[in-house]
């Protein structure tokens, strides 16, 4: 904007601009920043979320060092940075743990059991399938992890992208089974016109 009197408008472009984008970890490769960039906020709603997202984007995000006072229960059981509730409070009163809102809620990783549990019924998915149907997943999986490789996307939600997966699995699942019902009216409709054609004979 120009110093004079009543000129609101500026011509000029902004003097610095970035030309390359900020990355946290280009010149401090140190654990304790690899720990911070592989954290994954969950328990919180979305607009919080891009809080502490953008916190550990731009190394403003600094970790606790021991666990903060819960505001509910009183308990030292808060072990995350700018989380004001611990996860059992928020899940019980169904709030965010940073801002304390009812609002939707972001879910957190699976535990290890549940991983497990994913794990296994995606292989019974994959293995009920017929092998052409396999392979279509299998070079949807190679297309998905080529475009991960392009976009150098290493912070890309990991339940997200599974999620695409399983979708995907079942939509192939549930196709199958529309051909098998297609497959079979055709067959009913074969046997019934052979029937006929002995009636008539």
């Amino acid at each position: 904007m120009s110093l004079q009197k009543g000129n609101v408008q500026r011509t000029r472009p902004q003097k610095h601009r970035n030309h390359t984008v900020f990355k946290n970890s280009l010149h401090d490769t140190s654990n304790r920043t690899k720990l911070i960039n592989s954290i994954q906020v969950s328990d919180v709603c979305m607009r919080c979320k891009d809080i502490i997202d953008w916190k550990i984007k731009y190394k403003k995000y600094k970790p606790l060092s021991q666990p903060k006072t819960c505001v509910k229960c009183g308990q030292k059981s808060v072990k995350q940075a700018y989380h004001v509730m611990c996860s059992d409070c928020s899940k019980k009163l169904g709030v965010c743990t940073k801002c304390c809102q009812k609002k939707e809620i972001v879910p957190g990783p699976p535990t290890k059991n549940e991983q497990i549990k994913l794990d296994n019924e995606m292989k019974a998915l994959l293995q009920s399938l017929p092998e052409r149907r396999r392979r279509t997943f299998l070079r949807y999986m190679d297309k998905l992890a080529k475009q991960k490789k392009q976009e150098g996307d290493e912070l890309k939600d990991k339940d997200s992208e599974k999620n695409d997966l399983m979708d995907k699995l079942k939509e192939l699942k549930i196709s199958e089974d529309d051909d098998d019902d297609d497959f079979d009216d055709s067959e009913d409709g074969q046997s019934s016109n052979s029937d006929n054609d002995e009636k008539q004979d």
